[in-house]
């Protein structure tokens, strides 16, 4: 199952997305894509849920809970967008500052989009996997965005579970791939041993050690995923190694100022990129967010203007259409002055 949804062009798309964004342009050895770390977060969620199986079998936790969690790390970031959080943190809230959009959301959407393709539904009803099944995985996609859609009124006071897809009971599952108690999830070991190997930065947390000692206990009434006092200093080494990427890379000085040139030439070239989406419609990059089948297409620009009908791009004067120039066909010529900004963002993208 997991094989047949990596076959699908909802997840393929992720092999054009850039993990760190700008941070390629100051660290080379950082080209890795989101493709490779989903795989990673499946992986991880899937050693660390059959290990609580394995060691705690009054848990209970049964063959559709492991799968689930799997499918839910595989798809975890399906809904980012061109060059990662620079898309969802700098770019969507300038171009439509009237709404609130995460990628978590998008994700949801793409994972709906994605089990409409015949061949993920069939696989899926061989491993019998129901509509509760499906709604778990997107709470731990998205675990505070799917209870904000509940039809149940504000009972956060009276501390009522928030959850469809798995009952009280199993509310550990909820904290592997997205953890929204503490922020210790698979994602981030991903992550952190992966961002640190490809930017040359020592990484001093031993994610194996975690999940060779978690187990499950109840805290306040309430099971949750432990480590043992032991591990006090390797969760501090974690948050440590947390810090210095973000003060080393993601936060780095000339990476921000690096993804605000791209943002600026995203928000210039907003209204004149046109992605086809379905029924024909045409989107913005702004606007393909509320299609599914236009945001599939928003990856790797340069890669899309090779296919005839993708999208039509304008000058920003004539809003003539761009020809491809014969002798760069990666590169987009576009009518008019070379300083214009359309030009600028699909020669970065």
């Amino acid at each position: 199952l997991l094989v047949k949804i990596i076959d699908t062009p909802q997840f393929q798309r992720l092999r054009n997305i850039k993990q760190l964004g700008g941070a390629y342009f100051v660290y080379p050895g950082a080209s890795h894509n989101r493709f490779e770390h989903s795989l990673g977060v499946a992986y991880l969620a899937g050693e660390l849920v059959e290990a609580l199986s394995r060691k705690q079998p009054e848990l209970k936790i049964d063959d559709r809970d492991i799968l689930c969690v799997k499918i839910a790390g595989l798809c975890h970031d399906l809904g980012h967008g061109p060059f990662s959080h620079l898309f969802d943190g700098k770019f969507i809230p300038k171009a439509r500052p009237d709404i609130k959009w995460k990628h978590e959301e998008a994700s949801v959407k793409m994972f709906d989009y994605l089990m409409e393709d015949d061949e993920v539904e069939e696989e899926m009803s061989e491993y019998h996997l129901t509509d509760q099944d499906v709604t778990f995985i997107k709470e731990m996609i998205d675990p505070k965005g799917q209870t904000k859609e509940t039809d149940t009124p504000d009972v956060s006071h009276l501390k009522l579970w928030p959850y469809k897809g798995r009952g009280q009971e199993k509310s550990f599952l909820y904290e592997i791939v997205s953890n929204s108690t503490n922020g210790i999830d698979v994602d981030k070991f991903d992550y952190f041993a992966r961002d640190s190997h490809h930017l040359g930065i020592q990484n001093n947390f031993d994610h194996r050690r975690f999940l060779e000692f978690a187990r499950v206990c109840k805290v306040d009434g309430q099971k949750h995923i432990c480590s043992r006092d032991k591990e006090e200093w390797n969760l501090i080494d974690m948050f440590n190694t947390r810090t210095g990427l973000h003060r080393r890379a993601y936060q780095h000085t000339v990476t921000k100022i690096i993804e605000n040139m791209i943002n600026d030439a995203f928000l210039k070239a907003d209204p004149f990129i046109q992605i086809e989406g379905s029924g024909g419609k045409m989107f913005k990059l702004s606007t393909a967010i509320d299609d599914m089948e236009a945001y599939t297409k928003l990856t790797a620009m340069k890669r899309l203007i090779h296919k005839q009908g993708c999208f039509k791009v304008y000058s920003l004067s004539d809003r003539k259409p761009v020809q491809r120039s014969e002798s760069r066909s990666n590169v987009v010529v576009l009518p008019g002055s070379s300083q214009d900004p359309s030009s600028s963002v699909l020669n970065v993208l």
